[in-house]
């Protein structure tokens, strides 16, 4: 082999490893909503007649402690709760919820709730219906 093969064969090689090494990218839909995620945010979302944000937060920590959960943080200008508990019947697993509070339209609120079990998005339905009979019972009470 001549020198100049072998360099051509060296910077060949040199070529493809450094291809191999080029990080893969990203599809452009990436952070595109599927329809999988549409449907758990049409689930996790509910409107309430309620005028004033603080009042809904105050009916969301209600109805989170109602439903045994600790408050974690709360921050009434972002509309923001979460909070944690232990989940039956083990109480080693973790059940934790982040709930957004955001004006809708003049005298409604939309209230968002995403709830996690043991790190791993929870998408039944009834746990979200539950959550919301819950608030809606916390946001009536809290009206009287």
């Amino acid at each position: 082999m001549t020198h100049e093969n072998v360099i051509g064969l060296l910077a060949a090689s040199l070529l493809v490893v450094a291809q191999g090494c080029v990080a893969p990218q990203p599809s452009p839909d990436l952070l595109a909503p599927t329809e999988a995620q549409l449907k758990i945010r049409s689930i996790q979302t509910r409107s309430f007649d309620v005028k004033e944000r603080q009042a809904a937060m105050r009916g969301v920590i209600a109805a989170l402690q109602d439903l045994g959960f600790i408050i974690e943080r709360a921050n009434e200008s972002l509309g923001l709760v979460t909070a944690a508990r232990f989940a039956e019947p083990n109480f080693y697993d973790v059940v934790g919820v982040t709930v957004t509070v955001r004006p809708e339209a003049e005298g409604r609120m939309t209230i968002r709730a995403n709830a996690i079990y043991n790190n791993k998005p929870i998408d039944d339905p009834k746990v979200y219906q539950n959550f919301f009979a819950t608030l809606e019972r916390s946001l009536f009470v809290g009206k009287q």
